[in-house]
């Protein structure tokens, strides 16, 4: 069974937030959320960590979060599961 998590493993975003993403059978991933991961597959591949940390600041500043909070809110996205066997780039 999926340990549930309270952020996505691979952007940060809190999982109350989205439903989550799923599996290839359909379904509700526990660990990704619906932005990240998709019908068992990460939605954007070949990704380094740097260039999702920028994604998800961007994303933030869309939705009016001032600059210098964005950068404290993805300070640990390196930490996150998706990032700690694949540092520089998956799949």
């Amino acid at each position: 069974m999926e340990r549930a998590y309270k952020c996505c493993q691979s952007c940060g975003m809190p999982m109350k937030r989205d439903n989550g993403g799923t599996h290839a059978d359909g379904t509700i991933s526990k660990m990704y959320c619906s932005h990240c991961f998709l019908d068992g597959k990460f939605t954007v591949r070949n990704i380094t960590v740097d260039d999702m940390k920028e994604r998800v600041k961007g994303k933030l500043k869309e939705v009016g979060f001032p600059g210098f909070l964005t950068g404290f809110y993805t300070r640990n996205i390196h930490k996150l599961e998706r990032w700690k066997s694949h540092p520089l780039a998956v799949e």
